[in-house]
Protein backbone atom coordinates (compact mmCIF):
# COMPACT_ATOMS: atom_id res chain seq x y z
CA UNK A 1 0.00 0.00 0.00
CA UNK A 2 0.99 3.60 -1.17
CA UNK A 3 1.55 6.24 1.88
CA UNK A 4 -0.27 9.52 1.89
CA UNK A 5 3.45 10.80 1.33
CA UNK A 6 4.97 13.74 -0.66
CA UNK A 7 3.73 16.99 0.87
CA UNK A 8 5.93 19.47 -0.49
CA UNK A 9 4.74 18.28 -4.43
CA UNK A 10 1.29 17.97 -3.19
CA UNK A 11 1.25 21.42 -1.70
CA UNK A 12 2.72 22.86 -4.65
CA UNK A 13 0.25 21.85 -6.94
CA UNK A 14 -2.95 23.17 -4.43
CA UNK A 15 -1.15 26.58 -4.55
CA UNK A 16 -0.98 26.90 -7.48
CA UNK A 17 -4.60 25.03 -8.04
CA UNK A 18 -6.19 28.06 -5.67
CA UNK A 19 -3.91 30.81 -7.44
CA UNK A 20 -5.30 29.47 -11.42
CA UNK A 21 -9.27 29.51 -9.26
CA UNK A 22 -8.30 33.40 -7.64
CA UNK A 23 -7.36 34.05 -11.13
CA UNK A 24 -10.35 32.72 -12.73
CA UNK A 25 -12.52 34.40 -9.99
CA UNK A 26 -11.01 37.69 -10.52
CA UNK A 27 -11.28 37.56 -14.27
CA UNK A 28 -14.74 37.13 -13.65
CA UNK A 29 -15.31 35.74 -17.39
CA UNK A 30 -17.91 32.75 -17.56
CA UNK A 31 -17.39 32.59 -21.08
CA UNK A 32 -14.27 30.77 -21.14
CA UNK A 33 -13.61 29.91 -17.76
CA UNK A 34 -15.49 26.87 -16.06
CA UNK A 35 -14.61 28.52 -12.69
CA UNK A 36 -15.98 31.83 -13.24
CA UNK A 37 -19.08 29.98 -14.08
CA UNK A 38 -19.45 28.35 -11.41
CA UNK A 39 -18.82 31.04 -9.14
CA UNK A 40 -21.76 32.92 -11.12
CA UNK A 41 -24.12 30.35 -10.49
CA UNK A 42 -23.30 30.87 -6.65
CA UNK A 43 -22.82 28.15 -3.66
CA UNK A 44 -25.83 26.00 -4.15
CA UNK A 45 -24.21 25.36 -7.64
CA UNK A 46 -20.64 25.12 -6.51
CA UNK A 47 -22.51 22.43 -3.39
CA UNK A 48 -24.23 20.26 -6.37
CA UNK A 49 -20.95 20.19 -7.88
CA UNK A 50 -18.72 18.61 -5.19
CA UNK A 51 -21.51 16.21 -4.25
CA UNK A 52 -21.42 15.03 -7.74
CA UNK A 53 -17.83 14.59 -8.18
CA UNK A 54 -17.76 13.29 -4.37
CA UNK A 55 -20.22 10.29 -5.66
CA UNK A 56 -17.79 10.07 -8.60
CA UNK A 57 -15.14 9.40 -6.23
CA UNK A 58 -16.79 6.76 -4.04
CA UNK A 59 -17.62 4.97 -7.52
CA UNK A 60 -14.41 4.68 -8.42
CA UNK A 61 -12.81 4.42 -5.16
CA UNK A 62 -15.36 1.09 -5.29
CA UNK A 63 -13.97 -0.71 -8.54
CA UNK A 64 -12.14 1.19 -10.71
CA UNK A 65 -8.49 1.87 -11.40
CA UNK A 66 -6.36 3.58 -9.49
CA UNK A 67 -5.91 6.71 -12.53
CA UNK A 68 -9.25 6.99 -12.12
CA UNK A 69 -9.16 7.22 -8.30
CA UNK A 70 -6.49 10.13 -8.53
CA UNK A 71 -8.31 11.76 -11.23
CA UNK A 72 -11.09 11.93 -9.69
CA UNK A 73 -9.65 12.91 -6.41
CA UNK A 74 -8.52 16.01 -8.22
CA UNK A 75 -11.93 16.41 -9.96
CA UNK A 76 -13.42 16.79 -5.72
CA UNK A 77 -10.39 19.03 -4.77
CA UNK A 78 -11.14 21.43 -7.58
CA UNK A 79 -14.61 21.46 -6.81
CA UNK A 80 -14.09 22.02 -3.11
CA UNK A 81 -11.74 24.95 -3.45
CA UNK A 82 -14.20 26.51 -5.93
CA UNK A 83 -16.58 26.07 -2.99
CA UNK A 84 -14.89 27.68 -0.75
CA UNK A 85 -14.32 30.57 -3.24
CA UNK A 86 -18.39 30.78 -3.75
CA UNK A 87 -18.32 31.17 0.26
CA UNK A 88 -15.72 33.45 0.74
CA UNK A 89 -14.06 30.96 2.40
CA UNK A 90 -9.95 30.73 2.56
CA UNK A 91 -7.42 27.67 2.63
CA UNK A 92 -6.07 29.55 5.61
CA UNK A 93 -9.66 29.02 7.03
CA UNK A 94 -9.28 25.19 6.11
CA UNK A 95 -5.76 25.35 7.43
CA UNK A 96 -7.30 26.62 10.90
CA UNK A 97 -10.32 24.00 11.24
CA UNK A 98 -7.57 21.12 10.52
CA UNK A 99 -5.22 22.51 12.97
CA UNK A 100 -8.01 22.44 15.81
CA UNK A 101 -8.25 18.94 15.36
CA UNK A 102 -4.29 17.89 15.34
CA UNK A 103 -3.72 15.49 18.32
CA UNK A 104 -7.84 14.49 18.53
CA UNK A 105 -9.04 11.00 17.27
CA UNK A 106 -11.56 11.25 14.58
CA UNK A 107 -14.02 9.54 17.20
CA UNK A 108 -13.33 12.16 19.76
CA UNK A 109 -13.56 15.06 17.17
CA UNK A 110 -16.92 13.93 15.78
CA UNK A 111 -18.57 13.28 19.00
CA UNK A 112 -17.54 17.00 20.14
CA UNK A 113 -18.68 19.26 16.70
CA UNK A 114 -21.74 21.37 17.16
CA UNK A 115 -24.33 22.29 14.46
CA UNK A 116 -23.82 26.06 13.89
Amino acid sequence: MTALASPDRLAAALAHLAATIDARAADGDAGKSWTARLLAKGPDACAAKVAEEGGELADAVRGESDTRVASEAADVLYHVFVALRSRGLSLDDVAAALEARQGTSGIDEKAGRTVE
